[in-house]
């Protein structure tokens, strides 16, 4: 596994070395010692999955506010998707700032999303399938997130976004988001 720091504080992609032979392949995907060895959260009490019918679906961009805040690691397991990190973190010197990394399932690679990160991501190919890693477990009540069609974001959405939930739709732009306070370390 190799960890590259992407440029949110406190955000990697996390790359699997993926080993083929005439059966398949295999990978190892998560690791508690690498994981902790650079100081990245290790316990996830909670794993989800969610499927993606259409590719150019958008989904997000979610987060969870204290005291229920989440730390995510996002691995795609069928299809591909465009998968995009906003910074939320009223301290941080990215806070607004995005990122996108391309999950590819054949790849199987992952992002790890620090708290106070808001996530979401578009479908690149039809049946793409998510797996989420969070470290508390959901809360309806402290849910939250940016509209992920915000012009302020200026997210550059591979394709043409076809389908967002009405959920999301709902979601106001960032100037009119409060910034989520942690007191949580950014490696």
């Amino acid at each position: 596994m190799k960890f590259r720091k992407l440029s949110l504080p406190g955000a990697f992609e996390i790359c699997s070395t993926v080993v083929t032979d005439e059966r398949g392949f295999f990978a190892r995907t998560y690791c508690q010692k690498s994981f902790s060895k650079i100081g990245l959260n290790a316990v996830w009490p909670q794993a989800n999955i969610s499927e993606t019918k259409k590719k150019a679906t958008v989904r997000g961009l979610h987060i969870q506010r204290a005291p229920y805040g989440e730390i995510k690691l996002v691995r795609c397991v069928a299809g591909q998707a465009f998968d995009v990190v906003l910074d939320l973190r009223e301290s941080s010197p990215t806070y607004g700032r995005h990122e996108a990394v391309r999950l590819d399932a054949s790849l199987q690679n992952a992002v790890y999303i620090p708290e106070g990160c808001a996530h979401g991501f578009q479908a690149l190919l039809d049946n793409t399938v998510i797996n989420y890693m969070v470290s508390q477990p959901y809360t309806p009540e402290y849910e939250d997130g940016v509209h992920p069609l915000d012009p302020d974001l200026n997210v550059q959405w591979p394709l043409p976004p076809n389908l967002i939930s009405k959920k999301d739709q709902s979601l106001r732009g960032l100037k009119a988001f409060e910034p989520f306070i942690t007191a949580q370390h950014q490696v």
